[in-house]
């Protein structure tokens, strides 16, 4: 078939890379503009857009989808199929009825759980022990539209949501392809979703990533991975942020209390209202990342200080 792939971030690149080793056509990609990124911020294109300018794929930055310029050339392209993963943009109906079996979108999540802008963070936020992705056909409604496959992701007790997007992208990838393939034969339909075990996965902001030690260790940890590594887990020392990498539950320790700070000659512990958590890597406002112990040894922490306090 002939394709117009939309995607934009690192976790869509496995399945570029996957279409374009197929025997399908990749005729254009689509992806979001180019970003301001790094020290120096310079416009740099997407992870997407590097791809395909390396396999020599046309690609189409629009700033809407319903750009008059983008839809003229997708007309043009006349894909038979649009697959899309992480696109980052809204899709219309007047995009959505240009090629003839319509945009089908990789998801990271088993639908209907978790639709939305952020469903593998939210699955390590809410402890779930499965997830998954599902392959879809585009609807105007949120990821609501019927599904054509899934495969299954365990999540590991330590796993970050980094963690479990690369490999949710790389398995996800094979569906993507099989799902196509099934497509075109003719031998492959989707199905409604339920409508029962709807949840959703709205994006989650530095606000959502405050860490706080008044909740129970596991939900400090859960909170830590979900969050990593974006948008980043924060919480503040003596009034400036402290960035913070992954923890561990440590049950049985001596109890401290939420927030304070505790530290032997190898290891760091924060207070929870359960049992204490093992401080990883840390990053002080306006510094590098550091192994928790190397910061400590470098601020003294002083039984008055509390992380999270005001």
């Amino acid at each position: 078939m002939k394709l117009v792939f939309a995607g934009t971030p690192e976790a869509a690149v496995p399945s570029l890379k996957t279409l374009l080793g197929s025997h399908h056509d990749v005729a254009a990609v689509a992806t979001r503009p180019d970003a301001r990124s790094g020290r120096g911020r310079r416009l740099a294109p997407s992870p997407v857009a590097q791809v395909a300018q390396d396999a020599g794929v046309e690609v189409l930055k629009p700033e809407k989808a319903s750009d008059p310029e983008f839809l003229r050339r997708l007309r043009e392209i006349a894909p038979d199929c649009c697959p899309v993963v992480a696109y980052g943009a809204l899709l219309r109906r007047e995009a959505l009825d240009v090629p003839a079996h319509g945009w089908v979108n990789l998801h990271f999540s088993l639908l209907p759980q978790w639709r939305g802008a952020a469903p593998v963070q939210h699955a390590v936020l809410h402890g779930d022990d499965l997830t998954g992705a599902a392959t879809f056909l585009i609807e105007p409604d949120l990821d609501s539209g019927p599904v054509y496959g899934t495969v299954v992701e365990p999540i590991g007790p330590h796993d970050t949501s980094g963690d479990l997007l690369a490999r949710l992208a790389e398995s996800g990838a094979g569906l993507l392809l099989r799902t196509l393939d099934g497509i075109e034969s003719g031998e492959l339909a989707p199905r409604p979703q339920s409508g029962d075990g709807v949840s959703f996965a709205p994006k989650l902001t530095p606000a959502d990533a405050e860490v706080d030690f008044t909740a129970p260790a596991m939900r400090v940890d859960r909170l830590i991975r979900a969050c990593t590594p974006a948008p980043g887990a924060w919480t503040t020392f003596r009034g400036r942020r402290l960035k913070l990498g992954p923890v561990r539950p440590v049950i049985g320790a001596d109890a401290l209390p939420p927030g304070r700070i505790g530290v032997t000659r190898d290891r760091v512990f924060a207070g929870t209202a359960t049992h204490p958590v093992e401080l990883g890597e840390v990053q002080p406002q306006g510094k590098r990342r550091m192994p928790a112990v190397d910061w400590a040894r470098g601020v003294h922490p002083a039984d008055a200080d509390v992380l999270g306090a005001d």
